[in-house]
Order: C-alpha cells, then structure tokens, then sequence
C-alpha cells in the first residue's frame, strides 16, 4: 500500500494524462488536491512511485506516465463512482422509451454506452437458457417452407426458417404449434431440441426439422458492438487499432473475454489482465445484468488504457441496471 501522500500524486499524474495524454511533470501535481508539498518533494515522490513501478519516465527530460500497476491501483483505490446528472438523464430518458424487439433495443443500448464514455461498447445478449417462452407459433411461407416463432418472456423474438421435406398444410402446422407449445411454454428455447416425439409422421417430420434448427441457431451467444471508431482517435498506431477492431467482430472472442473478466471477480482489466496480447494497450470495464434476479448477459466498453475509469465504471453500472430492469419488465 502506499502512503496517502504517495497515493495522491499517482492519482493526480494519472488524471492528467487521462486527460492531456502528455507524460506529467512536478509543476502539474503539486497543486493537486492532497498533495501540498513543494517542487522538489514532488519530484522526489514521483522517482519512488517510478521505483516501486507505478509510473514510468516515457524519455530522459519528459515527465511521467502511469504504468499498468499504477492504474490498478489508481482504479483500486477508486470510491463508487457516481454518473454525473446529465448523463444519467440520458441514461433514464433512454430506457424510459426503449420498447420493441429486443435485438434492437441492445443495439441501441451499446449506442447509448459508447455516447456516454466515447470507447467501443459491447453487450452480451441473455443467452438461450435465461429466458422462458411465453408463446410459440409455427405458419407457412410457401408448401415446403415454414416460420417458426418464439415469443419470450424479456418480450425477445425468436425466429427461425423451417425447410421441410415434404409438403405440410396448415393443420398440420397448427398441430405441431400445439404439440411444441404443450411442451416448451414456460421453459428455455433450449429446450426445443427435447421436445417429444409425436405419433403423428407428419407433424414428428416438421419436428425434426424444428429440433435440428434449434440446434444450429443456439451456438453462440449474440453480441452487439457500437462506437468502434470512437475509440480509434485513442491509439496513435495504426496496428493497434487493426488488431482491436478485428478482436470486436470475432463474437465468440468477445463473449469469452467479457466472461473471463467476469468469472475472475474484476469489473475492469487493463492491459495483459485482458489475457489478450493485441489488447496490452487496451482496458475493459464490464457489468453483468440480472432478468428477474438471475445473471444472463453483460455489458462494457472498451478503451485505452488512458481511459476515464471514473465515468465508465459509472455508465457501465448504471446502463447494466437500468437494462437489466427493462428486460425483466418484458
């Protein structure tokens, strides 16, 4: 731990360079809040906290930058942030008239996070075990091809194509509606693909091909990304950049990595706490959300390390809840 003192000039050096991105000298920190030491002492302090491996002298004559270490600890030692007023207008405003299908509703929602914090901003969609089916509906689009439809209970629509084998006609479909609906209302859609047999052929034959579609449409979890280049401004080498966008269009990659974070106990990992190489120069603030009490997906937002972690704890938590208690309201 470091002494209060200590404390207080890591914190101001890393404050400016959040917000300059210039390395930070003696003259910037001595008149910051907890400080009230001279020049010199400052400088003096600032070599130790270099020593111990919270800052780092980037050139010879430049100032200081803070190294990871050193904004673990400066996010450590962090109090609960608190979203501004502003900003929480928006956040509640937004919520407030969100309604339609869910897909955009989470679409939207990574819009709004990365407006709040100005990185990329990604949400985990409920998977398909956290949600149970209020209503399913199963009707023709042409002789041999039909729509599957699940309602559920986050007010989220499933739908999903059906190519048949053979020719169904419209009672037949009503009778497969009837037979799934008897058997999956009221559990997960991943339990589709348990649906009992029937005794009728023809209906057992649109089945089929209802239990193969289940499987090949729940194989990832889908996941939404929004303000990717608003962070691009934010790294200087063009390589970075590449490397970070490609990681937010591999889905899989990002599902794995918000889960990672979270099943570690951390709401922010910066730089190799990532696990991922191309993002060293990177951090991630991240919330899961609850529906009626469980845990189903995540949000976050993705930066540099040089990120506001006082407004992006904050927008992450208060989105994390308000969307959270929007899907529980279906």
């Amino acid at each position: 731990m470091l002494d209060e003192r200590k404390t207080s000039i890591l914190r101001a050096v890393v404050e400016e360079y959040i917000q300059t991105a210039q390395p930070v000298g003696s003259g910037h920190v001595v008149d910051a809040p907890g400080v009230s030491v001279s020049s010199a002492t400052v400088r003096n302090e600032m070599a130790a906290l270099e020593n111990d491996g919270y800052l780092v002298q980037p050139h010879t004559s430049a100032g200081r930058i803070p190294t990871e270490k050193g904004y673990r600890y400066f996010v450590d030692a962090l109090q609960q942030p608190v979203l501004d007023r502003s900003s929480a207008q928006q956040v509640r405003a937004f919520f407030d008239r969100t309604h339609g299908e869910i897909e955009r509703m989470l679409a939207d929602t990574t819009r709004l996070l990365s407006g709040l914090t100005d990185y990329a901003a990604v949400v985990v969609a409920p998977g398909r075990d956290a949600t149970q089916v209020r209503s399913v509906q199963i009707v023709g689009l042409a002789p041999t091809t039909a729509l599957f439809v699940a309602v559920l209970a986050d007010g989220s629509v499933e739908k999903t194509t059906l190519d048949l084998v053979a020719e169904v006609d419209e009672s037949a479909l009503d009778a497969v509606t009837v037979h799934v609906a008897a058997n999956l209302v009221g559990h997960p859609l991943s339990a589709l693909g348990g649906v009992p047999a029937s005794p009728d052929p023809v209906v057992e034959s649109v089945l089929g091909r209802v239990r193969v579609a289940a499987v090949d449409d729940g194989a990832d979890e889908h996941v939404f990304v929004g303000g990717a280049a608003r962070m691009v401004a934010s790294f200087e080498a063009v390589e970075t950049i590449r490397s970070v966008l490609s990681i937010l269009e591999e889905q899989l990659v990002v599902v794995s990595l918000l889960r990672d974070v979270v099943d570690r106990g951390l709401n922010v990992a910066i730089g190799s706490e990532t696990g991922m190489q191309p993002l060293a120069e990177c951090a991630l603030v991240v919330a899961p959300y609850t529906v009626d009490g469980e845990q189903v997906g995540t949000v976050g937002v993705l930066g540099p390390t040089r990120m506001n972690y006082p407004q992006a704890l904050a927008a992450v938590a208060v989105v994390g809840q308000r969307l959270g208690h929007r899907l529980s309201e279906g």
